[in-house]
């Protein structure tokens, strides 16, 4: 397995960009109301959004900061995992639970030593 750390946290806050540096991918995970079921893994690109501002921030919006202040960002993905109901104190369904278990295969897949 190739070395992995995780951080967690409700939202992403600019204070993150540090959290970047020296990092070769980077893989923002969150549930999703639109992504195809069960779950998308796209690239993530330098945006300077309309959230580069507030207490919450994209994942483009915060490679754009480390950009500003770094230089290049590292390569990063969106893992963006189907959810169905998102109502406070609502548990997880057996459907999005599928889900989230399709995603952590792809991504123990991903990084195992047999990947390149």
């Amino acid at each position: 397995m190739r070395d992995v750390e995780l951080l967690t946290d409700f939202q992403l806050q600019v204070e993150f960009v540090l959290d970047l540096q020296a990092r070769r991918e980077v893989v923002f995970i969150d549930a999703s109301v639109d992504a195809p079921a069960p779950f998308t893994f796209l690239p993530a690109v330098a945006v300077q959004d309309a959230s580069y501002s507030s207490h919450q921030m994209s994942p483009g919006a915060l490679l754009h900061a480390y950009q500003q202040l770094f230089g290049e960002p590292p390569t990063a993905f969106v893992l963006a995992i189907r959810g169905q109901c998102y109502e406070l104190g609502e548990g997880l369904s057996q459907e999005a639970g599928a889900h989230l278990e399709a995603a952590l295969e792809y991504l123990i897949h991903r990084f195992s030593d047999t990947c390149p």
